[in-house]
C-alpha cells in the first residue's frame, strides 16, 4: 500500500506516520522540510518537499507520481479542498482529509454526537471553514467520482503537547501549585483522545475501499469533566490543582488576542462526546487504550527528558495570570455589593 501524507510531523499525523510504518506501508511524507526534531520521521519514510499553498510547487513535487492513498492534514478550507481535488484526481485510489469534529452544532443539542449531527458552529471561523471544505469534497464524490474519506479527529494529543489551553504553561502552572481559571464550572464534558490510538484508526481507513464516501469520527471513548482532567494533572505530580472558575465570556473580554479565547467560547465550554459506533465497524482494531491518566503519565515522562521542549511561555504565563486576577477582581467586586 502506497501512501501519501501532506503534513506528517504533527502532533497527529506523527503517530499515523509511524502507525502506516509499522504497518509495512510505503509511507511518503510531503511537506516544507522545515519541521524541527521533536517529532522525527521513522526509518523508512520517503520524504518530499513542496508548498501546499503553491500548486506550482505541488506539481512538481509530485511529479506524476500516483499512490494508492493521500492523507492530507494541511487542508483547512474550501480554497485547500479543491486545489486537492484538481491535483489529485485521477492519481489517488483514495482521498482521506482530516476534518474537525469542533464543526458540529453550538450550543449542544444532543450527546452523544454522530456523523449525521448538524454541521454547525457560528463562533469559530476554522470549524465554519472545514464545513466549507467538506461540502467541496463531498460535491467531488458525488460529480466527479473524487474518492474521498473524511476523518474528523476531536481534541487529540501526543506525548510532547498536552491537550489544554495554554500548552506546557497551564501544564506548569498546575505543578508549581499556581491557580488557573477554568471557564464555566469545570463539569462540562470533554473527549480526549490520544494520537497513537487515533493512528490506529486511520491507518485501518487507508486502503478500506468501503470507506469512500464515508465519514468518521476518530475519538476516545472516555469522557472526562474539565475539572477532572485538570486534577489528574496534579495528581500526576504529586500535587494539588488549584482552579479558579469564571464564566466563558470573560475569556475575550480579558483576553480577546489570545488564540484560546474564541476556542473555548465556541468549542471547549461546550460538552463534546462522540459515537464511535461507525469507526469501530469499519475498523474493528480500533479500541481506544490510553486513558487520560495513563497519558497524562507519558507527558510528565516526555516532559523530564525533554525540558528544552516543553518551557513554559512567559507570555501566556502571564496571561493566565491575568485571568486569575481578574478573577479576583470580580470577586472582589461582588462582594462589595452584598449588603
Amino acid at each position: 500500500m502506497k501512501v501519501l501524507y501532506i503534513g506528517g510531523t504533527g502532533t497527529i499525523s506523527s503517530s499515523c506516520v509511524a502507525e502506516s510504518v509499522r504497518q509495512d506501508m510505503d509511507v511518503h511524507v510531503l511537506n516544507r522540510g522545515r519541521t524541527a526534531g521533536v517529532r522525527p520521521l521513522p526509518d523508512g519514510v520517503t520524504t518530499i518537499t513542496g508548498d501546499v499553498q503553491d500548486p506550482e510547487s505541488m506539481r512538481q513535487a509530485l511529479d506524476g507520481a500516483s499512490y494508492d492513498c493521500v492523507v492530507n492534514f494541511l487542508s483547512y478550507d474550501a480554497k485547500d479542498a479543491s486545489a486537492a481535488v484538481d491535483l489529485l484526481a485521477g492519481r489517488t485510489g483514495q482521498y482521506i482529509h482530516i476534518s474537525t469534529a469542533s464543526m458540529y452544532h453550538k450550543p449542544v443539542r444532543r450527546v452523544p454526537f454522530v456523523e449525521s449531527t448538524t454541521r454547525h458552529n457560528p463562533y469559530l471561523t476554522y470549524a465554519q471553514e472545514k464545513i466549507a471544505a467538506e461540502d467541496v469534497l463531498r460535491r467531488a464524490y458525488e460529480e466527479r467520482d473524487f474518492p474521498v474519506t473524511i476523518v474528523r479527529p476531536s481534541h487529540t494529543y501526543d506525548d510532547a503537547r498536552p491537550p489544554l489551553p495554554g500548552d506546557w504553561t497551564a501544564w506548569d502552572r498546575i505543578v508549581r501549585g499556581d491557580e488557573l481559571v477554568v471557564p464555566g464550572d469545570g463539569t462540562s464534558l470533554w473527549t480526549l483522545t490520544h494520537a497513537e490510538d487515533f493512528a490506529v484508526g486511520l491507518a485501518g481507513l487507508i486502503g478500506n475501499w468501503q470507506a469512500i464516501g464515508e465519514d468518521f469520527h476518530i475519538t476516545s471513548d472516555e469522557a472526562l469533566t474539565w475539572n477532572e482532567i485538570y486534577d489528574i494533572i496534579g495528581r500526576t505530580a504529586g500535587t494539588r490543582a488549584r482552579l479558579l472558575h469564571l464564566p466563558s465570556e470573560f475569556l475575550p473580554v480579558v483576553a480577546p488576542d489570545w488564540f484560546w479565547s474564541n476556542l473555548i467560547i465556541g468549542d471547549l465550554s461546550h460538552s463534546a462526546v462522540f459515537d464511535n459506533t461507525k469507526i469501530k465497524r469499519f475498523v474493528p482494531s480500533f479500541r481506544p487504550a490510553i486513558t487520560w491518566p495513563a497519558g497524562a503519565r507519558r507527558l510528565l515522562e516526555w516532559r523530564a527528558g525533554h525540558a528544552e521542549h516543553a518551557r513554559p511561555n512567559p507570555e501566556t504565563d502571564a496571561l493566565l495570570g491575568r485571568l486569575v486576577e481578574g478573577h479576583q477582581a470580580a470577586v472582589a467586586a461582588v462582594a462589595k455589593l452584598a449588603p
